[in-house]
């Protein structure tokens, strides 16, 4: 699992005091005073069926608890905390916040509940919020673009409420943003389309409305793009299609209305998998399809489409009644 977390970056401190005395002169005390309370209590960690953390106590270097890693420069400063898929339990506390030199934060695929703590936003070294697949609630932490080195936010399939936060728009460093999964409502945030090193955009399956903004064709480097199951209206921006990187388009299962314009074929040659079924769609799907070469899948029932081609050499044939997270192919739609 530290090697996976490692792979999360893609390439790429506060002192707190006891009396008279600094945390950075009492590593131990730093350990039980971040580490410890923000792990060990039973208000965070409520259930811990493979004994995980059993370990984390001070007759072992808290840099060699299971999950922990320490920075080669800052000995005695946390960088990664790895905790994915180990059936855990419990909620995340403010705490958090005291891991000052935090850049990967994975817990992804256990049951975590309540909700993310805003103290996260104090993280200014943070690259890796990864949460995917738990039971966090609540709202997603406005001051969370506060952590202005973050390059991937995964908050997938959880129990999140509210809008996403506008302020993303300034997230410079962003390259994936993954929130599908969840029971978010409000629009989405034209600021997203500032993100220029955007490569993959997940809002599945949520309660998003409104219309596709404009902006996020200006996301030159996106390779996917999952708006599917929504309540999504008005059409899609038709420079959007002029994005050429895009291997991966998902809109199906809203209220999209519109034509595919002629020419998407041309201008679309990375495409693998398009979804815009079960929308208010019209017209025929443009000959031009022919040119994505790389096309597998093509997903368009209920529509109103008029004629409907049918290619042998698709892996899944065009028209058939596919979506993503019922074929497989979505797995990746977090």
């Amino acid at each position: 699992m530290m090697t996976s977390a490692k792979a999360m970056l893609e390439g790429s401190g506060r002192h707190f005091r006891r009396g008279h005395k600094s945390v950075q002169d009492h590593p131990v005390v730093e350990a039980l005073s971040t580490i410890s309370v923000t792990i060990r209590k039973p208000c965070l960690i409520s259930h811990d069926p493979l004994g995980a953390l059993g370990f984390w106590n001070e007759s072992i270097h808290f840099c060699q608890w299971h999950g922990v890693t320490c920075s080669r420069r800052h000995q005695q400063k946390v960088t990664i905390l790895d905790l994915e898929s180990l059936k855990l339990a419990g909620s995340i506390l403010p705490h958090i916040g005291n891991l000052s030199f935090l850049k990967i934060l994975n817990l992804e695929n256990n049951s975590f509940t309540h909700e993310i703590p805003s103290e996260i936003g104090r993280l200014r070294r943070l690259q890796v919020p990864a949460l995917n697949n738990n039971s966090i609630g609540g709202e997603i932490p406005v001051n969370l673009s506060s952590c202005s080195n973050l390059i991937r936010i995964g908050l997938a399939k959880n129990q999140l409420m509210g809008k996403i936060p506008s302020d993303f728009g300034s997230l410079s460093k962003i390259e994936v943003l993954s929130l599908g999964f969840n029971n978010l409502i409000g629009s989405i945030p034209p600021p997203l389309g500032n993100l220029s090193s955007l490569r993959k955009i997940s809002l599945a399956i949520n309660n998003l409305a409104g219309s596709i903004p404009f902006t996020l064709s200006k996301l030159k480097n996106l390779v996917i793009l999952y708006l599917g199951v929504n309540r999504l209206s008005g059409t899609v921006p038709s420079s959007i299609f002029n994005i050429s990187s895009i291997a991966e388009f998902d809109v199906g299962e809203n209220q999209i209305q519109g034509n595919i314009p002629l020419d998407f074929g041309f201008t679309l040659q990375n495409l693998q998998y398009f979804s815009i079924g079960t929308n208010r769609i019209t017209g025929a799907i443009p000959p031009s399809i022919s040119n994505a070469s790389k096309l597998e899948v093509l997903q368009a029932l209920n529509n109103k489409q008029g004629k409907c081609l049918n290619w042998k050499s698709y892996k899944f044939l065009l028209c058939s009644e596919l979506h993503p997270t019922v074929s497989g192919v979505g797995d990746t739609m977090i």
